[in-house]
């Protein structure tokens, strides 16, 4: 399904994809996020993503008014606070995507598969 927003002189359809592939990158700009995770459902293996693929380790739902929940599974850095780390990847998710979509996110759910020093 595709995000909808309408401006005067039309509306404008925003896939998905696009909106996962943005949250990703916009959540590796926060301090002490090491990477994204995919997991795979078919057999239970997780894998590190980093750079073009990050939008594999986010899932948007977008409801029947247009609004995003968006869900992040995270790496955080070995020795950072998590609850810190958390706090500042949804507040700066949060105006990135609306300001980038104009589009309202509902919610952000974060999971944090793992921990891992900073190479």
């Amino acid at each position: 399904m595709a995000g909808k927003t309408a401006g005067k002189k039309g509306s404008i359809a925003i896939n998905r994809v696009v909106i996962e592939e943005y949250a990703g990158h916009a959540a590796l700009d926060c301090f002490g996020i090491v990477g994204m995770e995919s997991i795979s459902m078919k057999d239970g293996l997780t894998k590190l993503l980093k750079g073009n693929s990050v939008g594999k380790g986010v899932n948007v739902i977008i409801d029947e008014n247009h609004e995003l929940t968006i869900d992040y599974h995270i790496i955080v850095a070995y020795g950072v606070s998590i609850r810190t780390v958390v706090n500042n990847l949804i507040n700066t998710v949060k105006y990135q995507i609306e300001d980038y979509t104009n589009m309202k996110v509902k919610a952000i759910n974060v999971y944090v598969e793992g921990v891992r020093e900073i190479d």
